[in-house]
């Protein structure tokens, strides 16, 4: 039975382009937006959010014919005001879970925010995400590394050492008998170790036999090397990210830090999308609700983690074995990413918030690699010329 002021649906096949009949729009009947098409429209109270993407265009998966039993139409309301679509979207605005959708949440589960399309109904202006996982035929965005001759010079160095085992004669800690070790083998002439380090030293010289192998990080610009991690005996494998966050589409490398070889690469949709199709309608966005930045900055965030567990799970590698990163973004995606208001870039003279290289930590944003892991954001060059384009400058080599 259709709901109330809703016109009858007939079931439409996955891919089916065929028009579904509906009565005609009221200008005072819910808006709804479907993210990140774009695609939106206004459909009376009670009508499916299903049929409403169906009758958009927005082919969202469905294989039960909306019994609510296949699970693959799920998509994510999202809450704000969203001043550019003239939408106040609120959860208050989909109909509360009926009895098949909490049977599948019981039976199957359901992850946070997501609901079942073909049982929730639309009761007010909605703005609705669409993963990635539930569009048929979606876009596969995979920006695939060019393979090319470089020198490769990585700031982390893996060190394997032998260490002297402890003497009552030589009352020298652990620690500093991992440092002599090290700087005699290795040449490394001052040296110091993250502090997350200093609890852990003791058990993994011990597990590995008084053999370890450290993580060095230096750069060209630093003067003291650092130790960064530890394994116990020989750890002969290391890696590090590179990613290009869009204003679009996110891209991804995960790459030998020891060889160059370029693992797996992966990429997926900026989910930024859903606060403005453009850069500017991001910075009004900003401008106009108190907590903008802190949801485009989660956003991303989020969307980063995920595509790190993905060329993670690609290349057969663990977080803990990343240990570099580098990022590069335009101007605003820059700010957004590094949690800084990017206000200031919305009008003339387009002050940047920091022009400079960018090193932390990448736990400093909640970036969850190897505890010791380093970010490194290019330096914006000025204005809305960033760091994007920084980093195509130093590939391409024109100087």
């Amino acid at each position: 039975m259709a709901a109330a002021g809703a016109a009858a649906v007939k079931p439409v096949w996955p891919g089916d382009k065929r028009a579904i009949v509906n009565s005609p729009a009221n200008i005072t009947d819910p808006l709804v937006l479907f993210m990140p098409s774009g695609k939106r429209g206004r459909f009376p109270v009670g009508t499916p959010v299903l049929d409403a993407a169906r009758q958009l265009g927005v082919y969202v998966e469905s294989v039960c014919g909306g019994r609510a039993t296949c699970g693959r139409c799920q998509v994510e309301v999202q809450e704000g005001n969203f001043a550019k679509h003239k939408i106040v979207s609120s959860n208050d605005h989909i109909s509360p879970k009926g009895a098949k959708e909490e049977r599948y949440e019981r039976v199957r589960g359901l992850p946070e925010r997501r609901r079942l399309s073909c049982s929730a109904q639309i009761l007010g202006d909605l703005v609705v995400d669409v993963p990635q996982d539930t569009v048929i035929n979606a876009q596969t965005i995979r920006k695939d590394a060019d393979t090319r001759v470089i020198a490769r010079d990585s700031a982390i160095h893996m060190c394997y050492v032998e260490i002297e085992e402890p003497d009552m004669h030589k009352p020298l800690g652990d620690l500093d008998r991992l440092k002599i070790a090290l700087m005699k083998d290795w040449g490394l002439k001052s040296l110091d170790f993250d502090v997350h380090l200093l609890p852990q030293v003791q058990g993994i010289l011990r597990k590995g036999n008084w053999t370890a192998t450290a993580a060095i990080h230096k750069d060209a610009e630093s003067e003291t090397a650092r130790v960064i991690s530890l394994w116990p005996g020989l750890k002969n494998e290391a890696y590090g990210l590179a990613c290009d966050i869009g204003s679009t589409t996110i891209a991804m490398h995960l790459v030998s830090l020891l060889s160059g070889r370029v693992a797996t690469s992966s990429g997926t949709s900026n989910p930024q999308i859903r606060f403005g199709e453009d850069l500017m309608s991001r910075v009004s966005y900003v401008m106009m609700n108190p907590d903008g930045r802190e949801g485009m900055t989660v956003a991303v965030r989020e969307a980063i983690s995920g595509l790190v567990d993905k060329v993670c799970a690609e290349g057969n590698v663990q977080r803990n074995d990343i240990l570099d990163s580098v990022f590069v973004g335009n101007p605003i995606m820059h700010h957004l990413f590094l949690g800084i208001d990017p206000t200031e870039l919305g009008g003339a003279p387009f002050a940047l918030a920091v022009s400079g290289a960018v090193h932390i930590k990448a736990s400093d944003i909640g970036l969850k690699l190897n505890q010791g892991a380093r970010l490194y954001m290019l330096p914006c060059i000025a204005g809305h010329v960033g760091a994007d384009a920084a980093a195509v400058t130093l590939s391409e080599g024109p100087h």
